[in-house]
């Protein structure tokens, strides 16, 4: 199943979760004080920017524990029963519903206690549910088919995600709670600071428009009044019609786009096909699925910056 294809409004109703499991059946205590490894929070984050908000906001008080590795498309993601059976002596669980299919069934499974549903911390809209059809004003659907979950491109969403993960951190450990609190705040600031690099960076540029493989910047295009054209929609596994190639043909010469861009985690053949047959240059535009050796950057702050300078250069910042 890809999980990039139109996601069922039922599975939408709690998109984007952020959940805190209850301590581990073998502790015999709801206590959060009665923590894990070394006494800290031991943490379950699904994929990297679940990982990234756990890590930043949680700091020397948390054990944090990454479902996806490295280099692992987030999507495709099996975990073994092992890992299934170990996400019920997590103290606290970081995951996004709708991106994992195995990750979400496994959770449902866990027996969640205190959950908190991200989709209630920052509104989910529609983009590029339909192959060439996002081009940046989409209506807004909170819950509906094809809401799109990539809210951690906008630095302005993620930030109340960053919110959320915080109070729920906070319930979760009342004791260190003040800590926590300081260190959403460190965090919410970086994160507008980044907004505002966005901001600027991307104010005059020649052309508005971007191409990319993966449908996954829609947020970010929304931001920042661009307009991506995604080569794939929001799934990148599946071919462009001949219909569509053309299309971006059109698109690319009357909106004089420059770059054809691709991701980190997926192949570049689609790419460089395209740019090939419009005499375009290819770039990495990372949505942040993962850090790999292959990522501009040590976090999500530097890779952001790094997709900042990648768009001034295509767009032809000024």
């Amino acid at each position: 199943m890809n999980v990039r294809r139109l996601i069922p409004s039922t599975a939408l109703a709690g998109a984007v979760a952020l959940g805190i499991v209850s301590l581990s059946a073998c502790s015999g205590t709801s206590d959060a004080a009665d923590k894990g490894s070394e006494g800290k929070l031991d943490v379950v984050a699904s994929f990297y920017p679940m990982q990234y908000l756990a890590e930043q906001i949680g700091g020397g008080h948390v054990a944090v524990d990454t479902l996806t590795k490295p280099g692992v498309e987030p999507h495709d993601l099996e975990l073994k029963p092992k890992q299934i059976g170990e996400l019920g002596e997590a103290d606290v669980i970081l995951y996004l519903k709708g991106i994992q299919p195995a990750v979400d069934d496994a959770i449902a499974q866990a027996g969640v206690k205190n959950t908190v549903d991200a989709a209630t911390l920052t509104k989910l809209e529609e983009h590029g549910t339909e192959v060439g059809h996002d081009h940046g004003h989409a209506e807004e659907h909170e819950g509906e088919a094809g809401a799109d979950p990539h809210i951690w491109l906008d630095p302005v969403k993620y930030a109340e995600v960053a919110k959320g993960v915080g109070s729920a951190l906070e319930k979760a450990d009342p004791d260190h709670a003040a800590d926590y609190r300081k260190n959403t705040e460190a965090l919410v600031k970086k994160l507008g600071d980044l907004n505002t690099e966005f901001e600027t960076g991307l104010k005059n540029t020649a052309t508005r428009t971007f191409i990319t493989t993966h449908s996954a910047f829609g947020y970010l295009a929304e931001r920042y009044g661009l307009e991506q054209e995604g080569i794939t929609g929001i799934d990148p596994e599946s071919e462009p019609s001949p219909a569509r190639v053309k299309e971006l043909h059109d698109i690319a010469e009357k909106d004089k786009v420059s770059t054809v861009f691709f991701e980190t985690l997926a192949s570049d053949k689609t790419a460089k096909t395209l740019a090939g047959d419009t005499g375009l240059k290819t770039d990495v535009l990372d949505p942040l699925e993962g850090i790999t050796k292959q990522s501009k950057g040590d976090d999500y702050i530097e890779v952001m910056r790094s997709n900042l300078a990648a768009l001034k250069t295509a767009l032809g910042a000024k």
